[in-house]
Order: structure tokens, then sequence, then C-alpha cells
């Protein structure tokens, strides 16, 4: 399930080549998915992590609740720790890059489909503790310093900030020196990274 068009129909024609494998059929958006699964029953399921009206686990757990054997792939270019951590809260048997060559994923798909699971008990424990981090982080934070860290991600400058949220400009300049000691941002560049880390802004 790929929301590039391109790519499905390049790698569809590739696994069709296989001699073990078979494309039952494609759909490019999660409400597409329910119906789909329950019709055409697949083994494995390839999924974009981002869709049309939906994220990959959203698809995920939905084909799950009609197909729970389906083994799950997702393939995406976001290469992130939130992302990981919701394809493994979703059940995927593997994780893969859009860089990763065709032939690679039709590796992978064998792979799944004999059973392996190609996220590593090692790579879900990094995970998981990266999650816990990220959690003590957010409990520290305030709503409003929320707020503020999410704008200023997003490139509002402070007077901007202030303006948005109908407060005070000393105020917003109290709220950012509470984030710097709290999180260590100083900068626009750390404001963008940590709001992604902490899935504040996508």
């Amino acid at each position: 399930m790929e929301d590039h068009r391109v790519v499905a129909e390049g790698l569809a024609a590739l696994i069709n080549h296989q001699t073990d494998m078979k494309v039952v059929g494609t759909v490019g958006t999660v409400a597409e998915c329910i119906p789909a699964a329950a019709e055409l029953n697949p083994d494995v399921v390839l999924l974009d992590f981002r869709l049309p009206d939906g994220a990959g686990p959203d698809a995920a757990d939905a084909i799950r609740g009609i197909r729970p054997a389906a083994k799950m792939i997702f393939l995406t270019r976001e290469d992130t720790d939130a992302a990981r951590f919701a394809a493994v809260q979703s059940g995927a048997s593997a994780f893969l890059h859009k860089s990763k060559a065709a032939s690679e994923v039709v590796a992978a798909i064998r792979d799944v489909a004999r059973g392996k699971m190609l996220i590593t008990p090692r790579t879900i424990a990094t995970l998981l503790t990266k999650r816990r981090s990220i959690e003590a982080q957010l409990e520290r934070l305030t709503p409003r310093e929320k707020e503020v860290l999410t704008l200023m991600a997003e490139g509002y400058p402070s007077r901007a900030i202030a303006a948005e949220l109908g407060i005070s400009y000393t105020t917003i300049r109290t709220h950012i020196r509470s984030l710097g000691s709290k999180l260590a941002v100083h900068s626009k560049l750390e404001a963008i990274v940590k709001a992604r880390e902490l899935g504040l802004i996508n």
C-alpha cells in the first residue's frame, strides 16, 4: 500500500516477476485497506508510512482487525525514531527506507512471509528507552511551553509567537528561557530537532 503510484507499480511488477509471490491488490488510502484486506486476504502487506487519509500504523491496525495473521512491512521516507516506534507498536515485521533497492524489498517480503522478524529485539529495546526519555521530557513541559516550542520549530519569531498566543513578548521570552533550561533548546534549529523528536511537529 503505497501512496506514490510509480513506486507501487514498479514494485508490483518486480514482485509479480517472482515465482513465489504475487501482488493480490494495491490501494492508496487507509479507508480502502479494510475492504481490500477482507476480500484479498493478503499474507504480507507492504505499507507506506504516510497515506492521504492517515498513517501506515492506522492502516496496519485496521488490517489486523480483519486479518490478524497478515504480516506488515513499512516502506517509508520517514527515518525517525517516532516512525519506527509507531511501526513496532503496530506489529510490523520490517521497517524499510524507500532508498532501499527494490530487490532488497523483495528479499524482505520473502523473509517476512517465512515468519522472520526484521526489526531486531535490540532495536525494539533502544526505541523503548528513547520513547521513555521523550515521554519524561514531555511531562516536564507545560501545555504553553509545548505550544511555544511548536511555533518556534515552525519558524515563528518570538514577537509573532506572542501575537499568535495572545500573550506578552516578555512572557514568551520567559517560556523560551524555560525551554532552554529544560530541553537545551537555544536556537531555531535546535527547536526544530527537539520538536520533531518529541512528536510536536512532523
